[in-house]
């Protein structure tokens, strides 16, 4: 079982992802609801679109990582299946940095 330690520490590395992330899901919020009253510009359907695929790419991850002994799997399936990842957390460790 993973401690409270490992859960911190890997939050910490995966902060600005994490905050990455945060920050495209509200542009999506915000053109989705720019759509209900306006037409969307092919830029910004290209980027709901993206970012409609990040979420659902996150969805099977979660899933598996939520299954008893998912934190030892998700790892092994990401090696075999590297499309179920967030493009977010594919970069490399000198990216949290930037």
């Amino acid at each position: 079982m993973i401690s409270i330690d490992e859960i911190k520490i890997l939050i910490h590395k995966n902060r600005k992802r994490l905050g990455k992330e945060l920050h495209q899901s509200k542009e999506l919020v915000i053109l989705l609801n720019k759509s209900a009253y306006t037409k969307l510009t092919e830029q910004e359907k290209e980027t709901v679109k993206s970012q409609l695929l990040e979420i659902f790419k996150s969805i099977p991850a979660f899933t598996i990582f939520m299954l008893p002994g998912g934190i030892i799997l998700l790892p092994i399936v990401a090696k075999l299946i590297p499309d179920i990842i967030p493009n977010v957390f594919k970069g490399d460790a000198e990216d949290e940095d930037n």
